[in-house]
């Protein structure tokens, strides 16, 4: 698989700037599934990843 590049994504940046807009909902709710976030959030260090869970409000099933 390609290098994630979920660190520059332009609908991540729109989030960013307004959570609520369509593009920013249509982006929290892609990385549920994504197979490239899931890569990214493997890549980053230990403290970029609880950083961008708390951030992002994205929880983990065990």
């Amino acid at each position: 698989m390609a290098k994630s590049k979920c660190g520059e994504c332009k609908l991540r940046a729109k989030y960013d700037e307004n959570p609520k807009s369509f593009a920013g909902r249509f982006w929290r709710w892609h990385i549920n599934w994504c197979p490239g976030w899931k890569e990214y959030m493997n890549t980053v260090t230990t403290e970029k990843r609880d950083t961008l869970l708390i951030k992002y409000n994205i929880k983990i099933s065990k």
